[in-house]
This record gives C-alpha cells, sequence and structure tokens, in this order.
C-alpha cells in the first residue's frame, strides 16, 4: 500500500496524507459474512460514559473474521482483498474447494489467486496457519492464539508481526512487537508472515472532519477546564498551582505514568523478558 498526497489547494489538503487503496479488488463485502454491529458512544447498560471521546461516525457492518483457521489440511483460494471499517488491517476473503467462504487477515505479499492452507503440514509461506510446532524458528509470523483453539489475540493490527524466537519443551518463545519475550504453548496456531496495510500509522487526516467519521469525538485538555471538572483546571491563565502545572492526573484524580498491569497475575510465569522500557530524557 502507498500514501497518497494532494495539491495544497485547500488548507487540509496541504499535508493530506491517504492511502491509495491500491490493494483493494471490491469495494462490496461479502454478504452472508457481515453482521450488524451496535454502536454505544462510549455508554454502559445504564447509559453512563466509560470511554470518553466516543460518539458519532459512520455506520458500520461487522466483518466475521475467521481467527481460528479450524479448516485443517484444506486449500482455500484468496477471492478479493477488501477494507475493513472495523480494524486497521485489510482483510482477504478466501475460498474453499466445496463452495464455503471466510475473512482471514491479510497478510503482506498475499494477492488474489493465492492459496492458502491451515494445518501441521501446512507451507512456509504468508497465510498459511501451522501450529507453533511446525513452524521454523526465526520465522515471522502474526495471529498468534494465546490458549490452543481459542483463536488469534497477538498481532493482529496494520503492521504487526511476532518472531519465532526459539522453542523449549513444549513451549516456543516468542518475541512480541513491544519487545516483550512471551512462553506460548506449541499446540497454539499462528499465520505466517506480516500483516499488511504497513503505512497505516503514517496516514494524516489533515481535518478533524475525518476523525468524526471514525467515531472519535474531540478532546479537552483537562488544564482547559474549570476545577470542578477535573484536577489540572482552575488558576488564571497558566497556574502553577492549578491549570495543569502539578503532576498529570485523569479526570478522577489518578496520577499519569504508573503501570496498571496487576502486580500478581496468573500469566506473568510466562513472559520470559518484560517489554523494552523508554528512554527516560536527562
Amino acid at each position: 500500500m502507498a500514501l497518497k498526497s494532494y495539491r495544497p489547494i485547500t488548507p487540509p489538503s496541504r499535508y493530506k496524507l491517504h492511502p491509495d487503496f491500491a490493494e483493494i479488488t471490491t469495494s462490496t463485502p461479502e454478504k452472508s459474512l457481515c453482521s450488524p454491529k451496535k454502536r454505544s458512544g462510549g455508554r454502559n447498560n445504564n447509559g453512563r460514559i466509560t470511554c470518553r471521546h466516543r460518539g458519532g461516525g459512520h455506520k458500520r457492518k461487522y466483518r466475521l473474521i475467521d481467527f481460528k483457521r479450524s479448516r485443517r489440511d484444506e486449500v482455500a483460494e484468496v477471492k478479493s482483498i477488501e477494507y475493513d471499517p472495523n480494524r486497521s488491517s485489510h482483510i482477504a476473503l478466501i475460498e474453499y474447494k466445496d463452495g464455503q467462504k471466510a475473512y482471514i487477515l491479510a497478510p503482506r505479499g498475499v494477492e488474489v489467486g493465492t492459496e492458502v492452507v491451515s494445518g501441521e503440514k501446512a507451507p512456509i509461506k504468508p497465510g498459511c496457519a501451522l501450529p507453533l510446532g511446525s513452524i521454523p524458528t526465526g520465522t515471522v509470523i502474526h495471529n498468534v492464539e494465546l490458549t490452543p483453539g481459542r483463536g488469534g489475540q497477538i498481532a493482529r493490527s496494520a503492521g504487526q508481526s511476532c518472531v519465532l524466537a526459539n522453542r523449549e519443551g513444549d513451549y516456543a518463545l516468542l518475541k512480541l512487537p513491544s519487545g516483550e519475550i512471551r512462553r506460548v504453548h506449541v499446540k497454539c496456531y499462528a499465520t505466517v508472515g506480516t500483516v499488511g496495510n504497513i503505512q497505516h500509522s503514517q496516514t494524516i487526516s489533515a481535518k478533524a472532519g475525518r476523525t468524526r467519521w471514525l467515531g472519535i469525538r474531540p478532546t479537552v485538555r483537562g488544564m482547559a477546564m474549570n476545577p470542578v471538572d477535573h484536577p489540572n483546571g482552575g488558576g488564571e491563565g497558566k497556574s502553577k498551582s492549578g491549570g495543569g502545572r502539578q503532576h498529570l492526573k485523569s479526570p478522577w484524580g489518578h496520577p499519569k505514568g504508573l503501570r496498571t498491569r496487576q502486580k500478581y497475575k496468573g500469566s506473568n510465569k510466562f513472559i520470559v523478558e518484560r517489554r523494552k522500557a523508554r528512554k527516560r530524557r536527562r
């Protein structure tokens, strides 16, 4: 995928970088693999906002993605590469020999006509799914399961991938996109290759309206609010006592920058090396 720039005939078009969607082969999704998607606007079942800055946006249909790849040793052909409004990566429509269709995440390098297989004896090529015990070490993979049979949970967004570093007994060592090294059972399935649409993070919307189309509402700085609305609010101008010059806090008064992961968590035993911390500025 390439990014497309525009002539600066208007202020938004001066910095706009949008995908050219050259990989997309059709604009009509498979009707049998779509389901209605209800929008909550960030509210829970009581109508209270539990996730701020959500609401509006274009109407969407959810595409049913086959994260499990449960049909073993059956060849499927890629029929189309499609845009999915619910995720950053593109999706690929595959069709088996009996006519059944399914959606999978579109790996980099997979095109219309490519054949993909899921199973222990599948070839090592992009789009094929195998258990970690059958994949050579050093292979780049994505859509990795954490529990056998549960479906892929790791490395599913655009441009993401893991590296199968080593195997120790019944567990494989994976280097995750965050830099963390984690143990995963060798019976867990993973898909070979890197998730496509790798330049997704480089897009520039260049105007507020495009952000609203995606269902993202504006964010107001805490120091621009009143003291009643935010811990950082208040003060005449940019105050040192209030107005955001003290330690950053959330709207509920919790200090920002603290780790939120539970200290004693059951999955800690599977983490061999923590993700690399950011270098602090001196």
